[in-house]
């Protein structure tokens, strides 16, 4: 009779077990992306990880929805009503207070937990660097095939030249004709009628000084107008960040990273604790996204520098007092004569600089596509002539509060009025 009672309280063990998994319905897919939103901060998109809270695989097993429920929505109130695991879990983590969620519905809790049970696992993919590397053995195959081939027809038409020329000169040597005579070949007579002259000799050789004269004169004015100008410059940083991954795929806007470019001069070099506000949880790359030549270990071990950089250690999850300040190298750099205000630009000129470029972002307007690129690279010329067009074409905000107190008398609604009508042209503008 023992035996028999302990068989049937470990079956309906398992099977209430079973029951709590069951009673949850909910769709995973968008429990996903709730999860992602809401979660990440603490908690490992894999379930299997612990970070700042615990590894959420099989919770669901662990505990009843209701408990779940109560748990999500408002941990606090299931403490304070004296539940013991509620407490438990409280005190094993440190006393860390885990977010409120309130606004989230008894629905949106059951998608979460729907893909906390059935996890939606990506189908292992063929890392897109072991194709690239098939891709370029092609390409250098093609590229063999096509140069094999050129030298072919170049070959060829060398050799019909050669024939040609044998022919005309196996001509030349038969031939009696007196106008083939060596003393009267167009060469001779060329030299004899018109360079033999002193006068014309000298002037033909003064044209042709002054000619070089000339070239040399515009190639040392383009060597000039050329320098420091680096447009296409693009150095390699300390750490690898792709902006295409960060801005692009995964949507981070401009001023997250660069907060003081809209209220100050600079844009500003993010601190690496701006990066430690996603890396603290996101300590692997596993985007479907890579770009050429790179692996998912790459995206890794910059990560991994960014962890050295502030001495963080992701096993511990604590922060050492060893930290490496991060050398980045500067890409866009004024000269210190110069004076250029971001904050200006972004706030007062705004709408009418997206206008004039024709782009979704006032950043992309100087700095390009840069949500496109991996490496960041210099994309315009920045020099005085390219700001200069720019503010004779860019109409001001005539709606601004900035020009209608200031430049009132200037704005006339019946004309187009642009940037250096107001004295955007003037030299103490960026001189001073």
């Amino acid at each position: 009779m023992k035996k028999i009672l302990f068989s049937i309280f470990i079956l309906s063990f398992f099977f209430l077990g079973k029951v709590k998994a069951e009673n949850i319905k909910g769709n995973p897919e968008v429990g996903a992306e709730l999860f992602k939103k809401n979660c990440t901060t603490c908690h490992s998109m894999d379930l299997e990880k612990k970070m700042v809270g615990p590894a959420l695989s099989g919770v669901t097993e662990k505990r009843s929805r209701e408990w779940l429920h109560k748990w999500i929505i408002n941990n606090k109130s299931l403490r304070e009503s004296g539940d013991k695991d509620a407490i438990a879990i409280y005190k094993e983590y440190g006393n860390l207070e885990m977010n409120l969620f309130p606004q989230l519905s008894e629905e949106q809790v059951d998608n979460i937990l729907s893909f906390i049970q059935n996890p939606i696992k990506k189908k292992e993919e063929i890392e897109p660097h072991e194709t690239s590397n098939e891709n370029e053995i092609e390409e250098k195959q093609f590229l063999i095939k096509l140069i094999v081939f050129c030298f072919s027809i170049l070959s060829l038409i060398l050799l019909w030249i050669l024939y040609r020329i044998q022919l005309l000169t196996k001509l030349l040597s038969e031939t009696k004709d007196p106008i083939f005579d060596k003393k009267d070949f167009p060469i001779n007579i060329l030299y004899k009628k018109i360079l033999g002259k002193k006068k014309i000799r000298w002037r033909i050789l003064s044209c042709f000084v002054g000619f070089l004269f000339l070239i040399g004169i515009y190639g040392a004015w383009n060597f000039l107008m050329k320098i420091d100008v680096n447009k296409g410059y693009k150095p390699e940083q300390p750490i690898y960040f792709s902006h295409k991954i960060h801005s692009e795929i995964n949507g981070i806007d401009c001023q997250y990273c660069h907060s003081s470019a809209k209220y100050s001069k600079v844009s500003g070099i993010p601190s690496a604790n701006v990066c430690m506000n996603c890396h603290i949880t996101i300590d692997e790359y596993k985007g479907d996204y890579l770009e050429k030549g790179k692996s998912r270990d790459e995206y890794n071990q910059e990560i991994q520098k960014i962890y050295h950089a502030v001495g963080w250690n992701p096993e511990t999850r604590e922060y050492s007092n060893k930290t490496h300040p991060i050398q980045w190298i500067r890409i866009h750099n004024m000269p210190d004569f110069v004076y250029f205000d971001h904050s200006q630009h972004i706030i007062t000129g705004e709408e009418m600089i997206k206008k004039l470029k024709k782009v979704n972002s006032v950043c992309n307007a100087c700095h390009g596509d840069v949500q496109k690129m991996d490496q960041v690279e210099m994309s315009s010329d920045f020099t005085m002539e390219w700001c200069i067009s720019c503010h004779r074409n860019a109409e001001i905000d005539i709606n601004n509060q900035y020009y209608k107190k200031y430049f009132s008398n200037e704005i006339k609604k019946e004309r187009k009025t642009t940037v250096d009508m107001v004295g955007g042209t003037e030299c103490a503008k960026c001189h001073y």
